[in-house]
């Protein structure tokens, strides 16, 4: 055979061959296309689809703590360190101050450790030419009529009392319950002086207002002295008893800065009139030795339960 035979062979049996191996291959189909490996990737290991998911949930916001309101019933905190405490009074509160007030304050002291310091005044003091009441009216007149710099005949108002005491205790004597009725014919008035329940009201809701306005300063006021059955009616009486009894029960409010010490319970039990054996006379209601005696550690123990934060919680006799 020829070179150039074998060459032809050659030729003939390489396309026979790749003719072959083409029609070994298109029996299945058309090949699926080839898929670029990933960059850096095995390409022998298959890499899992993750199967597609909802973005998770934002948690819901948590709503920022609401603060307690402050409350009518929330306890006014104690007062600490040097406690300045002025007690006004005219002749009934003499009686009592007189019965052991700052002895009784003294003796707390001594055993507490405590540093509280009471001065009496008589108040007002007339030594300008006020007039020696001190009535629902002389207190609105005094604390609400007159403010800052004015005064009425020198008499120290609100604004200066407060600026030098921590606490106010303050009375009335006892022809407060000389109460006349409700007039007909001419309404109340917060600027009357004439004593009636209604104008009774005006003047103690005024004095309520001016007096929460000075909120680190404590106010004590005394339920009204009695008078002796002799020494007025069962009408004035009972109108007495029962605007005092508003004034413990309704106007004085737990959680302000104003007290009130139940002065007119201790001189009547509860009923009308000052009890005889309390008073200086039949017709003199004034309070006598052995009864001052006996409640001047009341109103002292009262003081100290409002210094302390238990005006709301102690007792209102201080019994």
């Amino acid at each position: 055979m020829t070179g150039r035979v074998r060459q032809w062979l050659a030729w003939f049996w390489v396309v026979a061959l790749i003719v072959a191996a083409l029609a070994g291959c298109s029996g299945a189909g058309t090949p699926a296309p080839a898929v670029a490996p990933t960059p850096g990737a095995n390409p022998a290991v298959a890499t899992p689809q993750e199967p597609a998911t909802e973005p998770p949930a934002m948690p819901e916001a948590t709503p920022e703590p609401t603060p307690e309101p402050t409350t009518a019933e929330s306890t006014p905190p104690p007062v600490h360190g040097t406690v300045r405490v002025a007690y006004l009074h005219h002749s009934t509160g003499e009686n009592i101050w007189k019965g052991g007030v700052p002895d009784f304050i003294a003796a707390y002291n001594e055993a507490h450790g405590t540093d509280y310091r009471i001065t009496e005044l008589a108040y007002p003091d007339t030594s300008g030419g006020y007039p020696w009441e001190n009535y629902p009216y002389d207190y609105w007149n005094l604390w609400v009529n007159h403010t800052g710099t004015s005064q009425d005949r020198g008499e120290l108002n609100l604004d200066q009392l407060a600026a030098a005491y921590d606490v106010i205790v303050f009375k009335h004597c006892f022809p407060v319950s000389d109460i006349g009725p409700d007039s007909d014919s001419d309404p109340p008035s917060v600027s009357s002086s004439d004593k009636t329940a209604a104008n009774y009201t005006l003047q103690y809701q005024a004095l309520k207002d001016r007096m929460q306005e000075f909120g680190p300063t404590r106010f004590i006021v005394w339920t009204g002295a009695a008078e002796t059955e002799q020494a007025t009616n069962p009408e004035s009486a009972e109108r007495a008893r029962t605007f005092f009894a508003w004034v413990r029960d309704t106007w004085d409010e737990p959680g302000d800065n104003i007290f009130v010490w139940d002065f007119r319970t201790l001189e009547t039990g509860g009923g009308l009139y000052l009890k005889p054996s309390y008073a200086s006379a039949p017709d003199d209601p004034h309070p006598n030795e052995a009864f001052s005696t006996s409640v001047a550690p009341l109103i002292g123990r009262r003081i100290v339960d409002v210094i302390e934060g238990r005006g709301d919680s102690g007792s209102v006799t201080g019994q």
